[in-house]
């Protein structure tokens, strides 16, 4: 889908590139941005190869379990069929506390893990609510280490890089918090509790 749409957005930009006669306008928009995209990229690459190393150091320490241990208590409410079961629990875990660090690039696999375990023994390809809701945590999760945003920032100059930390966690708490509800509301509405 979301090619269907790029690939539409550059249809209408050539096809109004032709009609307005800046087709060298087109030209070099689309060789500028190309070029700004392969400097963000490389700036980003150096902050997170640190954040990653610092985040091993932290797994090596031991802080990432300890954090999954006072993760478990509160995830089991989130995820009460997948605790019930035991399947897919320190994937979850993992997956949670990875994206509260925020190790997004981390959280996927882990995700991936926990729903191959979560759906073991099941004969039925509908997502439970678990499922979903570990996805939605994937996406909306808490975020204790805006990363990938402090990296962006960094990469393009900004001045004071670090003072978006507190309205990151204000966002990414209020969104975490309704994604988890309105993943409960809609799996009573579903009968899938």
């Amino acid at each position: 889908m979301l090619g269907k749409c790029f690939s539409i957005i550059c249809i209408i930009s050539f096809v109004f590139g032709i009609f307005n006669g800046d087709m060298k306008l087109l030209g070099d928009s689309i060789l500028q941005g190309a070029t700004k995209s392969v400097n963000i990229i490389i700036s980003i690459i150096g902050f997170m190869a640190l954040w990653n190393g610092v985040m091993e150091v932290l797994r090596d320490c031991g802080f990432i379990s300890k954090l999954s241990r006072l993760l478990r208590p509160v995830l089991k409410h989130i995820f009460p069929r997948a605790f019930k079961s035991g399947e897919g629990c320190e994937e979850i875990t993992a997956c949670v506390s990875a994206g509260v660090l925020g190790l997004s690039n981390a959280t996927t696999p882990l995700a991936l893990s926990a729903i191959d375990k979560m759906n073991k023994g099941r004969n039925s390809n509908k997502a439970t609510n678990d499922m979903i809701t570990l996805c939605i945590l994937g996406c909306a999760c808490f975020n204790l280490v805006p990363t990938t945003v402090i990296s962006m920032r960094l990469s393009q100059g900004a001045s004071i890089t670090y003072e978006i930390i507190v309205p990151v966690w204000i966002c990414s708490l209020a969104c975490m918090l309704i994604g988890i509800i309105l993943c409960k509301l809609i799996g009573k509405i579903n009968g899938d509790t």
